[in-house]
């Protein structure tokens, strides 16, 4: 288990090509972008679907 962590950490140390802050930063913005039109669209649809409901109900009545 040992040689496990230290092979591990090794792979990460060297082999490992991590991104920039300002590729971090860059990425981190497309991804709350995307939330954000993605909860609008959900609510969107949740507010639709609420009403063709809220609709059929009265003509029920």
């Amino acid at each position: 288990m040992v040689q496990y962590v230290k092979e591990s950490y090794e792979e990460l140390k060297n082999h490992v090509t991590w991104p920039t802050l300002a590729d971090s930063q860059r990425e981190m913005v497309v991804v709350v972008v995307f939330s954000i039109l993605f909860s609008l669209v959900i609510w969107g649809m949740d507010s639709f679907f609420e009403w063709i409901i809220a609709e059929y109900f009265k003509f029920m009545q």
